[in-house]
């Protein structure tokens, strides 16, 4: 297929979880023998802070405003097979009304935040997404799955409700044998107001109890009103490429959920898929369908408190700790790489095409959200 996606940035993964998905995807979508044009807003943060301003398995080019992208990719546009617009885009509403306007081919429009943005919807629409769009296109895809999916065609008439969560690129994430596991618990993440608590309750209270534990949060934008132990190392940025290396660091890797995800459940982190595939066991906070990607106990453990968080890393055995990593890397690698993504998509473009595409082999869990191993 020819496919078009105008997304928040794949160009920077500054302060946004969203380059990541769109560079797992387009990865996914080229090995599958698809040709991506990725179409960006020229936005002064990410041109400033571009780790990967041409990557190699799609085109890339940059607009200045929504009202330049008919003038000079008209074109582009509507020859492509399909055209996904994106969810957090600047002038979304306007991108979004141009994509339905010229695109011919399949339709879709891929929400990474669905839960932010079906509750903008309630107080009368985001920027990026206006109500009256969403029947227009041929596919939702969403990244939360579950209910969401049904309250999306009931409540919004969306067509079809399909879920397409994040996904990890295995070349990029693997356990380190080289590396010294060093770090007892870390955090990735961006600062948010409703993940803190959880991160103060699940590592920086833990840190301040154990003072010979050894713990590290990475991330941007947080304020200087949060204070941690000495014993907690502060990593302002950390590019997708060095994300490998940070979790072969750890022994754990702590999971925070937003609060809107919490709520809609059935949404997972890209870094939860990230962390598994480099064999580093996660602490998480639990919502609802965690279970359907994760099991916990087996794959995953929950805490809800500093004192659970820190009988895992105080009394969880040597073997088990490495069994549940171990776990854990192996439900992702057969059910959440860039490439079952890829094959996804393909499958419900067929939906709305109508037209047998091949799966190469693919199997049905392929495509499917699975409770154990």
């Amino acid at each position: 297929m020819n496919i078009v996606i105008l997304g928040l940035s794949i160009t920077s993964s500054w302060g946004n979880g969203h380059a990541t998905t769109y560079r797992a995807l387009a990865k996914g979508l080229a090995s599958r023998g698809h040709r991506v044009l990725f179409l960006e807003r020229d936005a002064p943060w990410y041109a400033d802070n571009r780790d990967l301003p041409r990557p190699p398995y799609c085109r890339v080019k940059l607009y200045k405003r929504a009202a330049d992208l008919e003038r000079d990719h008209a074109a582009s546009i509507e020859a492509a097979d399909l055209v996904i617009a994106g969810s957090y885009v600047p002038e979304g509403a306007e991108v979004v009304s141009t994509v339905l306007r010229v695109a011919r081919g399949c339709k879709a429009f891929y929400d990474i935040d669905t839960p932010v943005t079906l509750a903008a919807l309630r107080r009368g629409g985001p920027e990026y997404l206006e109500r009256r769009q969403i029947p227009l296109f041929d596919l939702y895809l969403s990244f939360t799955g579950g209910p969401t999916l049904e309250r999306l065609e009931r409540e919004f008439h969306a067509r079809r409700a399909r879920p397409l969560y994040c996904s990890v690129d295995p070349s990029m994430y693997a356990p380190r044998p080289d590396i010294s596991r060093d770090r007892d618990l870390g955090y990735l993440g961006t600062y948010s107001d409703d993940r803190q608590p959880t991160v103060e309750e699940l590592l920086i209270r833990p840190a301040g109890e154990w003072p010979e534990g050894r713990f590290v949060i990475a991330g941007a934008q947080y304020p200087d009103s949060v204070v941690t132990p000495p014993n907690v190392e502060r990593i302002v940025h950390l590019s997708p490429s060095e994300h490998r290396g940070f979790y072969n660091r750890l022994r754990f890797t702590l999971n925070v959920t937003r609060r809107d995800m919490i709520e809609a459940g059935y949404s997972p982190s890209v870094r939860l898929f990230e962390a598994a595939a480099c064999g580093t066991p996660i602490i998480s906070d639990a919502w609802p369908g965690l279970a359907s990607f994760l099991a916990p106990g087996r794959e995953i453990l929950l805490a809800a408190t500093a004192r659970e968080a820190l009988g895992y890393l105080r009394e969880l055995p040597e073997a088990e700790r490495v069994a549940i990593g171990a776990r854990a890397r192996r439900r992702v690698l057969a059910c959440h790489t860039s490439v079952h993504r890829a094959i996804e998509l393909e499958r419900y473009v067929a939906e709305v095409t109508n037209k047998d595409t091949t799966t190469k082999g693919a199997s049905p869990r392929d495509t499917g959200v699975t409770t154990g191993v």
